[in-house]
């Protein structure tokens, strides 16, 4: 497994289910908000919003919550959001890249280089391990959405690039540029995705020992915890049989 879903799901079985379920909310809250302030207010003349929305209730995101942080980006005090990338590298040598949806761009970055000097890793220039990445857009099917060969063709005919399919579901990869008419074409075929969004997916993993994916799940832990941060992508790769061990 590589990246940091893998971990992602370690931490929920650590029982802080509810601590990341209300911060999760409240940073699709603010993900909706920006869509919306971009843009009309409507979903349907609004394709940012609109996935915006979708990859809420995916996330089981109530509809009184959708429609707050719709109607805050009208009001006359709604913040400005800057969306930032930062680049560094944590321990061994991972390759690690952070979006951000920021107020106060000193203070997100002060916090950021912090997180990683704290991690024993170092945060680095904008470009800096970017290159080791494609910038692609990921789109998640359920399992039920139809069988392996009938996405893979759905995909083919959409235009799409790759696809994953396993026990949890279908991963379908485009180009980013791609993204909007991909997703569309799917739609009409397999119904709405449970996702729609761009990715950060590595062109090379890094095999990591115990110890060094303990450091990297503390830094992106704590990545994820800083409420300006929305994403976080890594190039590591962890064995099975240290899998298990963190996961016991």
């Amino acid at each position: 497994m590589a990246g940091h879903s893998q971990f992602k799901n370690i931490m929920h079985r650590k029982g802080r289910q509810d601590s990341i379920r209300s911060k999760m909310f409240s940073k699709l809250a603010r993900e909706i908000t920006v869509a919306a302030k971009s843009g009309l207010p409507d979903p349907s003349m609004n394709a940012a919003l609109r996935l915006a929305i979708q990859n809420a209730k995916a996330q089981s995101m109530p509809k009184d919550n959708i429609d707050r942080a719709i109607k805050k980006a009208s009001g006359a005090d709604s913040e400005s959001y800057d969306s930032v990338r930062y680049e560094g590298y944590g321990p061994g040598g991972v390759a690690v890249i952070v979006e951000a949806l920021s107020d106060n761009r000193n203070r997100t970055a002060s916090n950021v280089r912090s997180i990683f000097t704290k991690a024993g890793g170092a945060l680095g220039e904008t470009g800096s391990v970017s290159f080791s990445f494609d910038h692609v857009g990921e789109i998640v099917y359920k399992a039920s959405a139809g069988s392996a060969d009938a996405v893979m063709e759905a995909a083919i005919e959409a235009g799409a690039d790759d696809v994953i399919s396993d026990d949890d579901g279908h991963t379908i990869i485009c180009a980013f540029e791609s993204i909007g008419e991909v997703s569309k074409a799917l739609e009409a075929v397999l119904g709405e995705a449970q996702t729609v969004k761009a990715v950060w997916k590595p062109q090379n993993t890094v095999p990591v020992d115990e110890e060094k994916a303990q450091s990297l799940m503390k830094l992106i832990d704590s990545l994820e915890d800083d409420d300006d941060v929305q994403n976080v992508y890594s190039n590591f790769e962890v064995s099975d049989e240290v899998m298990a061990k963190l996961s016991a």
